[in-house]
């Protein structure tokens, strides 16, 4: 391993928690683990009740000076944040990659680089936190105005906690709310180092963050009696969990659930000029380079019966030509599944494909975890798999993918929405009609079309169904979600 990239572990961040502008070390640690190597790399403090109990107590004292403060200073404040992300780039990318298996080429620097282009965009767009005057005659002065919602609790995922830590700090912060920020257990080190920057930031209180287990810090929080708004990314499961505690107290609630993403290929988009293209689009899709892990990954892929042969040969190059490697490696295109739970369950879903008589096109399914030298499958395509399988009805969070053929457009729509997710689309035409009818056919929240790409700064963000309530990653999406409509009205004159 001497040939691979160095990292450097957070150093006040191993506290943990970083409460009311300090470090605060809890009684117990967690060990977090490189699933490449499968190896423990650092211990950090281990957040529960209690220091949720502190930190929403330290929001709640900061939130009336911080509302109050002029929202081009706190955009100027996130925008500094997204500087000094940007400054130590490098470093904290490898460590993503360490605690993620999240690969460094592929994915972890360019992470970093979008979590520093998410704080900078909601420091200059900061300032557009705006209402509206109703012209109700010239006796009456009516307008309204966006109000923070108060304190906020973000509990994020795994599988790109940098990323979305950063959208959910910058949401939060840039509308006048204070924050406490529940990383994931298995990879907070990326945020601990990201605190550590921003530690002399902001105001005492305004931001705090607590890493725990879910069952832990997490449901403290998300239970809170003094957290206004509750903003979470991840499973269903846990989702329907954190709404049901929302509910209880009229909570505000954001959530960005799973997902099973439809990925559908018309023949105009694989002609001989255009094959090779969509096919790497297509693998983008998939976020096989993050092993899978996305909940926008394109994991069903409907292509038309015409260009069945030419997309799928192409596609399968692609996939099989990837080095699947140490995520710290220069080298190397896809990493590590982020834990032996989650290889495990990857496992045992190729598995019963493969006993019910799919066809693998490419991948196999992985061996048992403790004959597994890291958590690595490769990537894997499956033919001769209905749509009402459960490989293809559930959320297999790795890198698989199932490939159905299509002859009818009616049916291959009521294919892809024919979920209880509804998250994220690709539609493969460079026919305009074909692209708009299926657009609007589509039930999902966010689409992509002739590419398999990943949020930019400013698309609102969020799905429908079963994958979650509100929109996030926009200024139209944070105006929605993080502040609350005061409407003031005012009788002139006599």
């Amino acid at each position: 391993m001497t040939d691979l990239l160095p990292i450097s572990l957070p150093t006040l961040g191993l506290a943990g928690c970083f409460i009311d502008g300090a470090w605060h070390t809890p009684g117990s640690t967690l060990e977090v683990e490189n699933p490449c190597r499968r190896e423990v790399i650092a211990e950090v403090g281990r957040g529960g009740a209690v220091e949720i109990d502190l930190a929403v107590a330290a929001a709640r004292r900061a939130l009336p000076a911080w509302r109050s403060l002029p929202a081009s200073q706190r955009g100027a404040l996130l925008s500094e944040l997204g500087r000094r992300l940007t400054e130590h780039h490098e470093e904290v990318a490898r460590l993503l990659a360490a605690e993620t298996g999240n690969t460094i080429r592929t994915q972890s620097r360019g992470e970093t680089s979008g979590a520093a282009s998410v704080l900078s965009y909601f420091g200059g767009v900061a300032v557009e936190q705006k209402g509206e005057v109703l012209p109700f005659g010239s006796d009456l002065f009516s307008y309204s105005t966006r109000e923070p919602i108060g304190v906020v609790g973000s509990i994020i995922p795994w599988n790109s906690p940098l990323q979305l830590g950063c959208g959910k700090i910058a949401m939060a912060l840039s509308t006048g709310n204070t924050l406490v920020l529940k990383p994931a257990e298995d990879a907070p080190l990326a945020i601990l180092r990201l605190t550590e920057l921003a530690a002399d930031l902001f105001p005492p209180g305004v931001f705090n963050v607590v890493t725990g287990v879910g069952a832990g810090a997490g449901a403290a929080l998300a239970a809170h009696p003094n957290v206004d708004k509750l903003s979470f990314t991840g499973s269903s499961e846990v989702g329907f969990g954190i709404a049901r505690n929302a509910a209880e107290r009229m909570a505000h609630a954001t959530l960005e659930l799973g997902g099973k993403s439809p990925c559908i290929v018309f023949p105009d988009a694989a002609t001989e000029d255009r094959l090779d293209t969509t096919a790497q689009r297509i693998i983008n899709a998939m976020r096989f380079a993050r092993q899978g892990q996305s909940c926008t990954a394109g994991s069903r892929l409907f292509v038309h019966e015409d260009v069945w042969e030419p997309v799928m040969a192409k596609v399968v190059e692609i996939a099989e030509a990837m080095v699947v490697g140490d995520a710290l490696d220069e080298r190397t295109d896809m990493g590590a599944i982020i834990n032996a739970k989650r290889y495990d369950a990857v496992r045992t879903y190729i598995g019963q494909a493969e006993e019910a008589g799919a066809e693998f096109l490419t991948g196999a399914t992985p061996l048992p975890v403790g004959d597994a030298p890291s958590f690595q499958p490769v990537p894997t395509i499956l033919a001769g798999v209905d749509n009402d399988w459960r490989i293809n009805r559930e959320e297999v969070f790795g890198p698989v993918m199932v490939a159905i053929p299509w002859t009818n457009e009616a049916e291959v729509i009521a294919m892809a929405n024919d979920t209880h997710y509804g998250l994220a689309a690709y539609i493969f035409s460079h026919d305009v009609d074909t692209v708009m009818r299926i657009s609007r056919a589509l039930e999902a929240g966010w689409i992509w079309i002739n590419e398999g790409g990943g949020q930019i700064p400013g698309m609102s963000y969020g799905g429908i169904k079963q994958s979650g309530m509100g929109r996030e990653y926009s200024i139209e999406g944070a105006l929605e979600a993080y502040t609350t409509r005061k409407s003031v009205t005012m009788r002139l004159g006599t």
